[in-house]
């Protein structure tokens, strides 16, 4: 029974950490720490291989490697699989956004299904504004379902949203 428990406690935090990436990307990198994040929206401002953006999975890492040690130096143990989960999203993270992508290595280009093609669009939308306002789709694991449609319907389908 611990093992499910422990399972459960890893895929709870993985899911929680969509969220947690959503609000940190729309309230901390399009907000006070925007100075990291615009080279990412700016290619420009890119200098070498690495971004200023890239600081954020050091930042992510905290978390992760608190959980961790808090786990061996307090009796909260469960908090080694909560360390654990948020390392598996850094890990799905970095494969989709700066993998699959932004093509910053090429591992594997020939993923197309629906899902990947929604999640290229959702990102293709949120990098259409270069500065920190007016952006949407902060999330990247889940994407809003128009992004299932094609770019030419996604004005209908909003409209046909705001009517209800």
């Amino acid at each position: 029974m611990q093992v499910l428990t422990n399972i459960l406690i890893v895929l709870a935090t993985v899911a929680t950490m969509e969220f947690v990436a959503w609000a940190a990307h729309k309230f901390l990198m399009h907000g006070y720490l925007w100075n990291w994040h615009e080279d990412h929206h700016d290619p420009k401002l890119k200098h070498g291989f690495f971004e200023k953006n890239d600081r954020f999975f050091l930042v992510f890492a905290v978390p992760s490697a608190g959980s961790f040690m808090a786990s061996q130096l307090t009796p909260y143990g469960w908090l080694l699989y909560v360390g654990i989960g948020i390392a598996i999203y850094g890990a799905i993270y970095f494969l989709i956004h700066d993998v699959y992508i932004h093509r910053r290595f090429d591992w594997f280009k020939h993923l197309d299904n629906p899902y990947s093609r929604a999640i290229l669009r959702a990102h293709g939308a949120h990098h259409a504004k270069k500065d920190k306002e007016d952006g949407e789709s902060f999330g990247l694991l889940v994407v809003h379902p128009k992004y299932f449609k094609k770019r030419s319907e996604w004005k209908k389908y909003e409209a046909h949203e705001h009517h209800h």
